[in-house]
């Protein structure tokens, strides 16, 4: 029997892409194919032990039941003071919620701030989420295209463009996922003002905050004293390699998060309380949390500088070195053209003939260009890099 959606509710929602082109690629591991998936943006790293040997002892400790909705008062006075000690603006517990992972908080701010009818923009290239989710609040995702000139940032003057029809919001990831963009003090400075004089919220995804390779970096939360129409997104997944433990937090008016925190009571009640006890930990530490995420940095800015070296080799392809993250956007249209194919084609051509998993632009909004993921071992990316020569070895010689 086939269950049918409601009208509406799942109108127009997909698969998200990264998590399609893992499963394929992980189903084709299993038939026996030698397969590199460099599509799922997840950390390569085991969770420091000092904070699995928090979550451990929470347990034993009997850390097992019902925390307050909006997170573990502890917890949110520890992000409030991590957030000021990151140079944000003065932040109180009140205006912290705990939720699973950056991606629920996402959902929950979407779908606290923007309702039927609402335009929502979002700039491409974008994280394959942002549409989704402003469509299942009802709310019209209003693609704004950005520039590789522009570094695949945002302009002040594209933005007043886009506002000109009516804005109610407006989401900003940086460092970026795909892109690896990071935005500039200046840079912000000019989109707040816009969005100011429009009433626009800002939703700011800063999830690979902690995972850069230049400075300064500038964040939305050293602006929330100045424009109070700002949501913050970070959590622990990416910096810390917690993706399974599901913790992310939301920094914003007090009145929002309280909006915030009844939906989350009515959706999931509340974040595992072991794993807040873990996330706690993860910030108490302040030399432990420098060493690990240090630690993690670091090995990303080497798979950086190793794949930006060894890919120069590759014709036919030219990856964008990325600010932060542990993506590189790859314009990847001249391959595109000699198959007479979209990037989706593509990306299943390297998966079926090369035994190797990308991520088409498509999925991100822009066309013509794949995400590699380089949260991978030297060795695997260097197996990469060699089925990507191969493929252009293919691919521009006219074979297949």
């Amino acid at each position: 029997m086939t269950v049918a959606a409601s009208p509406g509710n799942l109108a127009g929602i997909e698969e998200s892409a990264t998590l399609g082109m893992t499963a394929r690629a992980a189903a084709l591991s299993r038939e026996g194919r030698s397969v590199v998936s460099l599509s799922a943006g997840e950390p390569d790293f085991e969770t420091p032990e000092y904070i699995r040997e928090a979550g451990v002892r929470a347990i034993r400790e009997g850390h097992t039941h019902y925390p307050p909705a909006a997170g573990l008062r502890a917890l949110r006075e520890a992000i409030a003071a991590h957030v000021m000690d990151a140079g944000g603006a003065p932040c109180s517990p009140s205006e912290i919620l705990v939720s699973a992972g950056a991606k629920q908080v996402l959902f929950e701010a979407f779908f606290t701030l923007f309702g039927p009818g609402d335009r929502v923009l979002v700039p491409a290239p974008f994280w394959v989420s942002y549409p989704a989710m402003a469509r299942l609040a009802r709310a019209e995702p209003v693609i704004v295209e950005t520039r590789a000139e522009d570094g695949w940032k945002l302009t002040a003057g594209s933005l007043e463009e886009a506002a000109a029809g009516g804005a109610r919001g407006l989401v900003l990831n940086s460092p970026s996922n795909p892109t690896g963009a990071m935005y500039e003090e200046s840079e912000l400075d000019s989109l707040v003002e816009v969005a100011e004089r429009h009433g626009m919220w800002i939703v700011s995804d800063e999830i690979y905050r902690e995972i850069r390779y230049r400075e300064p970096y500038a964040s939305l939360a050293a602006r929330r004293g100045e424009y109070e129409r700002i949501v913050v997104v970070d959590g622990f997944s990416k910096a810390y390699a917690m993706t399974g433990w599901r913790v992310g937090y939301a920094v914003g008016p007090v009145d929002v998060v309280e909006a915030m925190t009844t939906l989350q009571g009515h959706v999931n009640t509340n974040t595992a309380l072991p794993c807040q006890y873990a996330a706690l930990a993860a910030l108490a530490d302040e030399g432990a949390r420098r060493a690990a995420v240090g630690a993690m940095a670091k090995a990303f800015a080497a798979r950086r500088a190793l794949l930006l070296s060894a890919l120069e080799r590759v014709p036919g392809i030219h990856p964008l070195p990325p600010d932060g993250a542990f993506y590189l956007w790859i314009d990847a249209r001249e391959w595109c053209a000699a198959l007479g194919g979209d990037s989706e084609a593509l990306c299943y051509d390297l998966l079926e003939n090369e035994g190797l998993a990308l991520v088409p632009g498509s999925a991100f909004g822009v066309e013509g260009y794949v995400r590699l993921s380089f949260a991978a071992a030297d060795s695997v990316l260097e197996d990469a890099v060699d089925r990507l020569a191969s493929a252009g070895v293919r691919i521009l010689g006219g074979g297949r």
